[in-house]
């Protein structure tokens, strides 16, 4: 037993020793008392991962920078209910790899196991959520961080990550032949002249467009990515208003936005999911290539961009990708019109 505090009275307040109290010698059980006055803990019952991860994703989400990391790390727990009841500190690397081997979620209503970029993004989870349980000597050590991902897994995923592709100069005149009547094409062409990951374009912002000087304002994932200003290329110019009208409309403080008409109207937010759906529809009604992705914008972006002789350092800028010269990135001062006529070379 040990002393937690004492009544109104002066009588000291005793528990049992957790996690356990009893000892097969009296010199056992003194050492465990000694180890916990050297660093007294919290003898409630210990803490679920459920409640840890309740606890730890309070905290964690506020530090991410949009909805689809959040989104990752819970599509990621739906995989891991055989620990939610566990006691945090019982939780070993057996277990996190049973979530990352055996783990099923219902996903559109049918279940589903883990693929190999899952079993990396609950590792992931895992990898984290127990740090957070360490910092707070919840546990004295991380399990999940006691091994690494199996080969078969890492050469799974490799597999998985197919190249994106360009678009052909068929497929972009095709694009513009339907861009008033298909829905979505317009994000499309704008990704295309722009650079922006289809999850950028959903997140830039109605105050962050300039329709003076013609510039957008966005970016996530890397320090070189975040708030970057992007000029608004003269062919998109127009698309670029028309969504900019489409949005005062919608009342809506974001430059793209769902408007299918079988979607929710009440949450029109333009997210991954929403433009891979979109984009997958366009592909396959006017029959381009079955090969493309949502991100293929972005790779022909930066295709044309080397084709027709932009400055590489200006593409690195637009893009968002980190410039390792120092010269460039310290001592160079670049005025933002350089980075206009830049990107005009793009035809």
């Amino acid at each position: 037993m040990v002393t937690v505090g004492k009544t109104p009275t002066g009588r000291p307040i005793c528990k049992p020793l957790k996690p356990e109290s009893y000892f097969p010698t009296y010199n056992d059980a003194y050492a465990a008392l000694v180890e916990y006055n050297k660093n007294p803990y919290d003898l409630e019952p210990a803490i679920t991962a459920k409640e840890l991860y309740e606890k730890w994703t309070e905290e964690y989400f506020k530090t991410l920078k949009n909805d689809a990391s959040a989104r990752a790390v819970t599509s990621a727990w739906a995989y891991c209910s055989s620990v939610y009841d566990m006691r945090v500190m019982d939780i070993r690397a057996r277990h996190v790899k049973g979530c990352m081997e055996e783990g099923i979620a219902i996903v559109r209503g049918k279940e589903q196991r883990p693929s190999a970029s899952m079993k990396n993004k609950i590792k992931s989870l895992f990898n984290l959520m127990l740090d957070y349980a360490l910092e707070y000597e919840i546990v004295d050590r991380n399990y999940s961080r006691s091994f690494n991902l199996t080969e078969e897994t890492i050469k799974e995923i490799q597999t998985v990550k197919k190249e994106h592709i360009p678009f052909t100069d068929e497929e972009i005149a095709l694009l513009w032949e339907h861009v008033d009547d298909k829905r979505y094409i317009d994000a499309i062409l704008i990704q295309c002249y722009s650079g922006w990951r289809p999850q950028e374009l959903g997140l830039i912002r109605l105050e962050d467009v300039d329709l003076e000087n013609w510039t957008f304002k966005g970016g996530m994932k890397t320090d070189a990515g975040m708030d970057r200003v992007v000029p608004i290329h003269s062919k998109i110019q127009s698309l670029v208003l028309k969504k900019y009208k489409e949005a005062e409309s919608l009342g809506s403080e974001y430059l793209f936005n769902c408007t299918d008409p079988d979607s929710n109207r009440k949450n029109i937010k333009f997210t991954y999911n929403r433009y891979q759906k979109g984009f997958t529809r366009i592909r396959d009604e006017l029959k381009l290539n079955p090969a493309h992705r949502p991100h293929d914008g972005r790779k022909h972006f930066v295709s044309m961009a080397k084709k027709y002789g932009v400055d590489e350092y200006a593409i690195k800028y637009i893009v968002g990708h980190k410039i390792s010269d120092i010269t460039e990135k310290v001592y160079t001062t670049r005025e933002f019109d350089w980075l206009r006529e830049e990107i005009e070379k793009i035809k």
